[in-house]
């Protein structure tokens, strides 16, 4: 199911308008939007695992910018026998060009799938 509805991208990293998805293992992101105004932001892991939590972050030329929200408690869901966790947020703001959203899951530090917003 993550894969139907993320799709994989090399290097974890998505080339968008704002909009587009990457998956690092485990952990996928999903950006919505229109030009560089991003709408809403989806991060999944697969599998349950209650308790756990995620955060997306703003990252420019590789340097950390800032936290875009913060950790949230994941909901568990099965769709098709396929069980995962999820978070969403409605950001409904501009990102400058070239901006990267990264998602970030509690007890998956080594996996962070991050989505590039261009014009």
């Amino acid at each position: 199911m993550a894969v139907s509805v993320m799709a994989v991208c090399a290097l974890g990293q998505a080339p968008a308008q704002a909009s587009g998805d990457a998956e690092d293992g485990p952990v996928s992101i999903g950006v919505i939007g229109d030009g560089l105004r991003v709408r809403e932001v989806r991060v999944l892991l697969d599998g349950w695992k209650p308790g756990v939590r995620a955060r997306i972050s703003e990252w420019r030329s590789g340097q950390y910018v800032r936290e875009i929200r913060g950790w949230k408690h994941m909901t568990s869901k099965e769709t098709r026998g396929y069980r995962y966790e999820i978070a969403t947020w409605t950001i409904g703001k501009n990102l400058r060009h070239r901006s990267r959203i990264c998602a970030e899951v509690s007890g998956h530090t080594e996996r962070m799938p991050c989505v590039t917003i261009k014009r």
